[in-house]
């Protein structure tokens, strides 16, 4: 089992939900974390026809896959590692994205809107 300490960033996620960061009229940010096979939040409200950064973080210590078949998207992390994605636009729908590397694990989703 993980440390204690690697469920903050979790626990603030789902606290927090998936509010976007936006700095001076930048592309807003939304934040996602994996664990070892969770991923938080797991619904994530994003705007429609809009460019947008995912910012993606793994505070397991394990590597993960962010893989979406819909959305035609991957990117492999180690542990403790981060990156980001960008969308220049999304259509209005629900798009499942998952941890390759963990499949036991139920998807989440990104909600244009």
């Amino acid at each position: 089992m993980p440390a204690p300490s690697l469920h903050i960033p979790l626990l603030l996620a789902a606290l927090l939900g998936a509010t976007p960061v936006v700095a001076g009229g930048a592309d807003p940010v939304f934040r996602v974390y994996f664990s070892n096979g969770l991923i938080s939040p797991t619904v994530i409200e994003v705007p429609a026809n809009t460019r947008f950064k995912l910012q993606l973080q793994n505070d397991g210590s394990t590597p993960i896959e962010f893989e979406s078949i819909p959305l035609r998207k991957e990117k492999v992390l180690a542990p403790g590692a981060s990156s980001f994605l960008v969308f220049r636009s999304l259509d209005p729908g629900d798009y499942a994205f998952f941890d390759d590397f963990h499949l036991d694990m139920p998807p989440a989703r990104l909600v244009a809107k």
